[in-house]
């Protein structure tokens, strides 16, 4: 027992739910993990708030996975500090930690009940029999697995197994839960239905969850908040909102909703907006307003969702329809812009409100869908 943390129920807070914290949960300050000339993570530093769901993501080789590993305590950093709820485990071993952790692959113990999978933590922990047997039900309950108990991991489907391992990291509630792509083995319906479940879990247990996926929907369906990470550096943390309507970057633009990009120079302000010259067409096209000065080279990024076409007259550019592809209740749709140099636009329209292949159309947006960055800056 010396070898383990006991971790207690986090307490309520004053009109919050049973399980909910008030104050910060993390902090992670200036991490950096190199292996040779190859830098993993770069000075990722952010705080996370007791109670949020926080996702960090990125392709293959961003460094999620070797930050989220950082804070479990599998792998050591070079540089920086990991605090969690005041307390600096930077150097401590994974299990003197307290966090719960819930992988891919789910780890049951095939020879065990999914009770007693379950209650593994607690019996590690010393708690004694009576605590276990109570905590091990209400866990089971909360993630609808009453009357599972008795069976064994070989008897459950994927989804059941994955539950079963998610309660394995609930049931001696750990301040925070790390998650590492924990839903990439399951079909789209089941993980679309699981996605929703432990959010519900997550809201109503006010647990703090750090969950690592390269699934752009999953972090947006989940998230408090997203780290947007490339090249081991977090180049935007912020609202899934905000990082889809407000990227700060072209690479966050396009990451997170393929945006489509275009070229130009601002030609004048207005109080509430920027007029772009665009490259290709020579039109202007007015976006919200931004701080670039007068004669400015920028990119202009706009996603597929809020481009509308309309009469062939319309809009800021004029084209035809070259590929119009249903999917669902949306139609995706590929517009080659009238101009020497012409851009193929990328629309997504509601099915059955779609342009055919061959059509002329007018393509218009909102000023405030569209955003603007300096031409030089990286995306």
């Amino acid at each position: 027992m010396a070898e383990f943390d006991v971790v207690t129920p986090p307490v309520k807070a004053a009109g919050g739910k049973p399980g909910t914290t008030t104050g910060k949960a993390l902090s992670v300050v200036g991490l950096r993990k190199t292996y040779g000339d190859v830098v993993a993570v770069d000075e990722a530093s952010m705080e996370i708030a007791a109670g949020e769901f926080v996702t960090f993501l990125g392709a293959s080789g961003s460094g999620k996975t070797t930050t989220l590993m950082m804070i479990a305590g599998f792998c050591e950093p070079d540089s920086g500090t990991i605090t969690v709820g005041g307390r600096d485990v930077t150097r401590l071993a994974p299990q003197k930690r307290g966090l719960g952790f819930v992988f891919q692959q789910y780890l049951l113990f095939p020879h065990m009940t999914v009770g007693e999978n379950v209650a593994f933590p607690l019996t590690l922990r010393g708690v004694p029999k009576h605590e276990i047997r109570r905590r091990v039900g209400e866990t089971l309950e909360i993630a609808g697995l009453s009357g599972f108990g008795g069976r064994r991991p070989r008897e459950l489907s994927g989804g059941q197994q994955q539950r079963v391992a998610l309660c394995r990291a609930l049931v001696y509630r750990p301040p925070v839960i790390l998650m590492d792509e924990p839903l990439g083995a399951l079909d789209k319906k089941l993980r679309d239905q699981l996605q929703v479940e432990i959010k519900a879990i997550q809201q109503e247990l006010g647990l703090t969850v750090i969950y690592v996926t390269h699934d752009q929907e999953e972090a947006l369906v989940l998230s408090d908040r997203i780290a947007v990470m490339r090249n081991g550096l977090i180049e935007q943390f912020d609202t899934p909102r905000e990082l889809f309507e407000r990227p700060k970057t072209p690479f966050v633009a396009d990451f997170l909703g393929a945006a489509n990009f275009l070229h130009g120079r601002v030609e004048r302000h207005t109080d509430a907006h920027t007029l772009v010259r665009l490259d290709t067409t020579g039109s202007l096209l007015t976006a919200r307003r931004h701080d670039l000065a007068t004669g400015a080279v920028v990119k202009v990024a706009v996603q597929p969702g809020r481009l509308h076409a309309g009469a062939p007259s319309d809009g800021f550019c004029q084209g035809t329809v070259e590929t119009a592809t249903y999917v669902g209740t949306i139609v995706r749709a590929g517009v080659r812009v009238d101009g020497g140099d012409a851009p193929l636009l990328r629309l997504e329209v509601p099915a059955g409100r779609g342009p055919v292949g061959g059509e002329r159309v007018g393509i218009t947006v909102d000023p405030d869908d569209v955003n603007l960055y300096p031409a030089e800056q990286d995306g």
